[in-house]
């Protein structure tokens, strides 16, 4: 690999983990603008990003078009693009296809990635922060897992691992049976899976951290309406 591609890998790297640490200590919603240039990018090699949906498309452009933008500003010769995609269907779809030159899928993905010809360097966040949530109501009638069955429980794909494979397992060691006493239903987004339990439509919702935290900051009147319940602990919050 040429110098220069290890370059925007390891800034990819450091400029992501320091702008979405510095974005989940901002109490307010960011007003980003994006840069226009009048290079010719028909003269560079061009690179396309791609971000699984751990947020809704507008808010992934706000969180990394910036590093994107940095990026392409002072790496010479290249020119990078962000592309969202609408849900976790579609953004496996363009991963297994190799669309992306560089990806952050979410680790399930990323060990699928790994027979379509990507590698892994680097990892985003700490682990301690990698779990999955379960929501309700506040005024639901849901105070214990086993109040759960017969109901419907939203999450945002079946390949998300922090946010339904680690829900689902819980729900699986207190005593429900994912496949039979709920029924699952995959909504495409995190935000879609939480708007989907303050509105009523679901009896539980599941999600996992950081979209969590990114919804008390921006929502912390809906959000006052939930209890959160850990996904990957042995006892309920």
């Amino acid at each position: 690999m040429p110098n220069y591609i290890r370059n925007i890998v390891k800034l990819w790297v450091i400029t992501t983990l320091m702008f979405v640490s510095a974005c989940d200590k901002t109490t307010e919603e960011s007003t980003y603008q994006p840069i226009f240039t009048s290079i010719n990018t028909s003269q560079l090699t061009e690179y396309i990003v791609g971000i699984h949906p751990l947020h809704n498309p507008q808010r992934l452009m706000e969180l990394y078009n910036p590093i994107v933008d940095y990026m392409n500003i002072h790496i010479p010769d290249v020119h990078i693009t962000l592309e969202t995609s609408a849900n976790y269907e579609e953004f496996e779809s363009k991963l297994y296809a190799g669309h992306f030159d560089f990806a952050m899928p979410n680790p399930y993905q990323t060990i699928q990635s790994l027979k379509h010809g990507y590698h892994i360097f680097g990892k985003m966040g700490d682990d301690d922060g990698f779990h999955g949530i379960i929501l309700v109501r506040k005024d639901s009638k849901i105070h214990n897992v086993s109040d759960l069955k017969g109901k419907v429980v939203s999450y945002p794909a079946a390949t998300a691992l922090a946010a339904t494979m680690m829900p689902q397992y819980y729900l699986h060691t207190h005593g429900i049976d994912v496949n039979r006493d709920v029924e699952n239903l995959y909504v495409g987004s995190q935000e879609s899976s939480i708007i989907n339990v303050l509105r009523g439509r679901v009896a539980a919702g599941a999600t996992w951290s950081v979209p969590w935290k990114g919804f008390e900051t921006e929502h912390p009147e809906m959000a006052n309406q939930l209890n959160r319940k850990m996904a990957n602990r042995t006892a309920v919050k």
